[in-house]
C-alpha cells in the first residue's frame, strides 16, 4: 500500500470542515442563533466552575470567548484527522467519534433554557455533511491504494490519484462555500444594526457632563465612559439581535397579573434619564471594569407595581434572550433607586453588544444579579426557590456593591519629580454615595482628598490631592468613606465570591 495514512487524515479534517462550515450555514438560513461548535462552546462554559471562569475572565480578559471557541477547534480538528484515518480499516469506528461528537452537541442543545425542534437542524445537516464527505474521499483512497498496490501494468495510480485531488477540492470548494452562505445568511445582526440606526426614541436626550463633575488631569477616568469603551462581560458567545418590533418582556410569577410589554409599550411610557455607574463583581482593587453613563428607560418600581407583586416574593429572576439569568433583589427593582428597563446609552440606543434594544440597569448592584443585557422574561419569586446563572457557581446570592476607590494618577511604578505630586482617581458606592477620599504615604497619617461634584449617589467621583514627596520610593494608598459614614476597609479579599476589598495601593519613584 503506497497511500500515507496522512492522506486519510487529511480527508477526515476535510470532510469534518464540510460539515461544520454546512452546519454553520444551516444554522444562520434557518435563524438558529447558534451553530452547534457555539453551543457546545456555551455547554462547556455553563458548566464551568466559578473559580475557573475567574481565571479565564483574569487571564484572558475579553477574548475568553475566543479563546475556548479557538480550543474546541483545534480539538475537533484532531480529532477529524484521527476519525479520518480509522475510517482507513474500521469505518464503523470512524462512525461512532461522528455519532459521539453530534450526540454532545444534540445533549448542549438539549440543555438549552427553551431548546425547539430548529435547533438540531444544523446538527443532522453537520453530520450527513461529514458522512457523505468523507465518503466520497475515502473511495478515492481506496481506488488509489488498489492501482498502488495492483500487479497490472496498465494501471496508472496518477489516474487514480488525480481523481482524489479532484475529489479533495471540490470539497475544500463545498466548505468554503458553506462559510460563505453562513456569512451571507447571517444578516440578523446586520438588519438590527439598521434598525438601531433609524431608531428614534422620543424623550431621549444626549448627556452633558455636570459642572464640577469632572477635574482637568489627564489620564483620571473620564467622568462619562464613552459606550464602545465601556466594559463588556457576558456569557454570550453570539451576541443576541433582537429588532425593537420582535422584543417582548414578560412579567410572571408571583404576581397579581401577567404583563407583556412590546417595544412600543415600554417607550410609550414616561422616560427617566440618570448618570448611573456600573462595576463588575470580578473587579479586582484597583481594576478597570468599571463605567460612569448617561442611561434612559423606563423606571421597574411603576412597571412591577403594576404587576402587583404578591407577599412573600423577594426576588426577581430576570432571563436574557441567549438563557442568561440572574436574581434580583425584588426591593432593589421597586424601591426609590433609579432600576429601570434603559434602552439608551449615552444619549443613542444601545449597542447590540450592550443589550439593544433592551437591558436592565439597577444603581448599587453588581452586574451580575441585575444588569440583565437582551432582557426578555422577568419572573417574580423567591431567592429559596432559584439558582440564578452565577449564584450556581459560588457567588453570593444578593451582590450589593462594595465601597471602592482606585488611584489613577501616578500609576503604579511611575517615577515622579520629587516635590508637590498631583495623585488622583475615583471612588464609587453606588446607592449610598462617597463623602470623603483619603490618601496615605508609606503608612503615614491619611490626608484629605478633594471631590469633584456629583449629580447623585449613583454615579462614582473623581477626587485629586497634592502629595509632597521626598526623593526615593514611596508607597501610596488610598481609601474611601461614603455618606453613611462607613470607612473602605483594608482588609484584603478576593472578587469570589460578592466582590474585593482592600486599599488599592502603588509604588513610585521621586526623583530629584
Amino acid at each position: 500500500m503506497k497511500t500515507s495514512r496522512g492522506w486519510w487524515a487529511f480527508a477526515g479534517l476535510l470532510s469534518g470542515a464540510v460539515g461544520l462550515a454546512l452546519s454553520y450555514a444551516a444554522a444562520a438560513l434557518l435563524h438558529v442563533r447558534e451553530s452547534p461548535v457555539v453551543v457546545v462552546a456555551e455547554g462547556f462554559a455553563d458548566l464551568t466552575p466559578g473559580s475557573v471562569v475567574k481565571w479565564a475572565i483574569d487571564t484572558f480578559d475579553k477574548d475568553d470567548k475566543k479563546i475556548l471557541v479557538v480550543g474546541i477547534m483545534l480539538f475537533l480538528a484532531v480529532t477529524f484527522a484521527v476519525l479520518g484515518r480509522l475510517a482507513r480499516t474500521r469505518w464503523w469506528a470512524a462512525m461512532v467519534g461522528y455519532g459521539v461528537l453530534a450526540g454532545v452537541a444534540v445533549v448542549a442543545v438539549l440543555a438549552k433554557p427553551t431548546p425547539s425542534p430548529i435547533d438540531f437542524a444544523p446538527i443532522v445537516v453537520g453530520l450527513l455533511c461529514w458522512i457523505v464527505a468523507l465518503a466520497v474521499l475515502a473511495e478515492w483512497l481506496r481506488r488509489w491504494e488498489m492501482v498502488a498496490d495492483s500487479d497490472d501494468p496498465a494501471a496508472e495510480p496518477m489516474h487514480t490519484r488525480r481523481h482524489f485531488f479532484i475529489a479533495a477540492g471540490a470539497t475544500a470548494g463545498f466548505a468554503a462555500f458553506g462559510g460563505l452562505l453562513g456569512r451571507l445568511a447571517g444578516s440578523a445582526r446586520r438588519r438590527a444594526e439598521e434598525s438601531r440606526r433609524l431608531l428614534r426614541i422620543e424623550g431621549i436626550t444626549a448627556p452633558d457632563v455636570p459642572d464640577g463633575a469632572a477635574f482637568d488631569i489627564e489620564n483620571v477616568s473620564p467622568w462619562q465612559t464613552p459606550s464602545e469603551d465601556f466594559y463588556l462581560i457576558d456569557t454570550a458567545f453570539i451576541k443576541p439581535t433582537i429588532e425593537p418590533a420582535d422584543w417582548e418582556l414578560r412579567i410572571h410569577g408571583m404576581v397579581d397579573r401577567e404583563i407583556t410589554l412590546t417595544y412600543q409599550d415600554l417607550v410609550s411610557r414616561e422616560i427617566t434619564q440618570d448618570w448611573i455607574t456600573l462595576n463588575c463583581v470580578s473587579n479586582e482593587v484597583g481594576g478597570d471594569l468599571i463605567g460612569n453613563a448617561w442611561w434612559s428607560g423606563v423606571r421597574l418600581a411603576a412597571i412591577l407595581a403594576e404587576a402587583g407583586p404578591q407577599d412573600g416574593a423577594d426576588a426577581v429572576l430576570q432571563t436574557s434572550e441567549d438563557g442568561w439569568t440572574c436574581g434580583t433583589p425584588l426591593g432593589a427593582l421597586m424601591d426609590e433607586r433609579n432600576a429601570m428597563l434603559a434602552v439608551a446609552m449615552n444619549g443613542e440606543p444601545l449597542l447590540i453588544e450592550h443589550g439593544f434594544p433592551v437591558r436592565t440597569i439597577v444603581p448599587g448592584l453588581y452586574g451580575y444579579v441585575s444588569a440583565t443585557k437582551w432582557v426578555v422574561d422577568m419572573e417574580v419569586t423567591r431567592f429559596d426557590e432559584i439558582d440564578a446563572y452565577w449564584t450556581g457557581k459560588g457567588w453570593s446570592e444578593q451582590g450589593p456593591v462594595k465601597i471602592a476607590s482606585k488611584i489613577e494618577v501616578p500609576h503604579d511604578g511611575d517615577e515622579v519629580s520629587a516635590g508637590e505630586v498631583v495623585v488622583a482617581g475615583v471612588a464609587w458606592l453606588q446607592h449610598t454615595g462617597i463623602s470623603g477620599v483619603e490618601v496615605q504615604v508609606d503608612g503615614g497619617a491619611w490626608k484629605p482628598a478633594e471631590l469633584a461634584t456629583t449629580p447623585n449617589i449613583d454615579t462614582w467621583v473623581q477626587w485629586r490631592t497634592t502629595l509632597d514627596l521626598d526623593e526615593g520610593e514611596h508607597q501610596l494608598r488610598v481609601r474611601a468613606t461614603d455618606k453613611a459614614g462607613n470607612v473602605q476597609t483594608g482588609a484584603i479579599a478576593d472578587v469570589l465570591p460578592d466582590g474585593a476589598t482592600g486599599w488599592h495601593t502603588i509604588d513610585v519613584s521621586a526623583n530629584a
